[in-house]
């Protein structure tokens, strides 16, 4: 089954197709679609037709293994019924608008600042796979940043200095930066990880940078002047030059990787009007184990 690439910026991202995924089965197939996204590290799927079991078939055969372990989790199991199923909604358990003050919503509004997902845990995420069913008449986009490219852009320099950091990454950390308060027992679940600030792409050789707001503090440094250089480093990083915005159609499926990229969602009148998209994540257990072997151990925080 064949499969076309069109670039839609300058670094990075491609719109594929015509396919209806759905039907992708055969290997030559799947494995154009990771070397797609090793080369676009984005890829835009229009007109698909998922239901939730297809979204989750299908992202187990392009990779693997599915993560069940998001932060949502802590505070309420998901209104889908399956944990690799996350809901990237503004609505309740009965399909309503969440209220302007629902803790859920409160939670969500830190999808609005830089991250990628599921760094916080171990292993982290590697491609996530986002389904438009249910887009408002405006706004609600969201931003991408090629971390590839951002990194190639640093100075010699800097690129010495940051090789061999590690840091820890925490969605309680990202959350309270708003302002949000997690109880004893969710801070005891969101523990958070540790991962190199600098990360080597297996199949492509290139490298990333590994940052968001997760990122807490960078390991045996002081924790002013770590915080300083990774907010340093996300405002280099997320430079328009950098960045793609992607406007919603009904239909549309995302794959990014997480490993290359960072997003964020766009505001719109999320108490006006619906948005619903569905997420699915993989487990990026092959690339720990690669840097693990190369002495990149990746650890939980204790």
């Amino acid at each position: 089954m064949a499969v076309t690439f069109h670039k839609l910026h300058p670094h990075f991202v491609a719109e594929a197709g015509p396919i209806d995924l759905r039907r992708v089965h055969d290997p030559e197939t799947l494995a154009a679609i990771r070397t797609g996204m090793d080369d676009y590290a984005l890829l835009v799927f229009r007109d698909q037709r998922f239901s939730d079991e297809e979204h989750l078939d299908f992202a187990r055969r392009l990779d693997g293994e599915l993560h069940t372990k998001t932060g949502i989790s802590a505070l309420k199991k998901s209104r889908l019924g399956n944990e690799a199923l996350a809901d990237v909604s503004n609505l309740t358990d009965r399909g309503q608008l969440q209220p302007a003050d629902d803790r859920r919503r409160m939670y969500g509004l830190g999808n609005r600042l830089w991250h990628t997902d599921a760094s916080f845990q171990d292993p982290p995420g590697r491609y996530s796979m986002l389904f438009a069913r249910v887009i408002p008449p405006v706004g609600a986009d969201t931003e991408y940043a090629d971390m590839r490219a951002a990194y190639d852009a640093l100075s010699p320099e800097l690129k010495t200095r940051l090789e061999g950091l590690r840091v820890h990454h925490s969605i309680a950390h990202s959350r309270e930066i708003l302002g949000f308060a997690f109880s004893q027992k969710e801070q005891e679940i969101l523990k958070g990880a540790v991962h190199p600030l600098i990360r080597s792409l297996p199949r492509s050789g290139r490298k990333s940078l590994y940052i968001a707001a997760h990122a807490s503090r960078i390991i045996d440094w002081p924790l002013p002047e770590g915080r300083l250089l990774l907010l340093e480093l996300i405002e280099h990083a997320t430079r328009p030059e950098f960045v793609y915005r992607h406007q919603w159609k009904v239909g549309d499926l995302v794959i990014y990787d997480n490993r290359a990229t960072m997003h964020r969602a766009r505001p719109f009148e999320d108490t006006k009007y619906p948005r619903e998209l569905r997420r699915v994540t993989t487990l990026d257990i092959q690339d720990k184990a690669a840097a693990e072997a190369a002495g990149e151990k990746v650890r939980v925080a204790r």
